[in-house]
């Protein structure tokens, strides 16, 4: 017996071994092997499905969450507006008050104002006729100084007072 060449015997033996082995395996092994690669198949088929409605789900996901940050940026956006516009309008009210309140104390000054220049000028008047008559009550001491002058005097001032008010009959 050559371990190249093999006996007819041996041979025929090895065949006949190897045929009912495959026959046993075909009948009974396959079919469980089979069943099992289908089975991981399907597992592997539904796994890949289930990644690719994630992948959409996620695509969906990520399309609404960039959608909700730019409603937040427009709403926040809309706000910084609102806000801008408040305090626009806020500070235009508090200068029209405020405008509003210096024509009402500078109207009020003016008037104040006015009040103590016509008391000023009342006063300045009444000090001019004092001293207007303090002067002429010195000029008439002086000028009226003798009997003579002062009957004079008298006699003119009654002839005016005559030729100014006529008697009445």
């Amino acid at each position: 017996m050559s371990l190249v060449t093999p006996d007819f015997g041996l041979l025929f033996w090895m065949v006949l071994i190897f045929g009912a082995v495959f026959f046993i395996l075909a009948k009974f092994g396959f079919p469980i092997i089979t069943g099992m690669v289908e089975k991981r198949n399907r597992t592997i088929e539904k796994s890949l499905q289930d990644a690719r409605e994630i992948e959409g789900k996620m695509a969906a996901m990520s399309e609404e969450h960039r959608r909700m940050i730019d409603e937040a940026r427009r709403e926040q956006q809309a706000m910084l507006t609102e806000a801008s516009e408040t305090r626009r309008k806020m500070v235009e009210d508090a200068r029209t008050e405020a405008r509003e309140e210096a024509e009402k104390i500078v109207s009020a000054a003016r008037v104040e104002i006015a009040a103590e220049k016509e008391t000023a000028l009342r006063d300045v008047r009444k000090e001019v006729a004092l001293l207007s008559v303090a002067i002429a009550e010195k000029i008439l001491r002086r000028e009226l100084s003798d009997d003579k002058a002062l009957n004079e005097y008298v006699s003119t001032l009654l002839d005016e007072a005559e030729k100014s008010n006529p008697p009445k009959e």
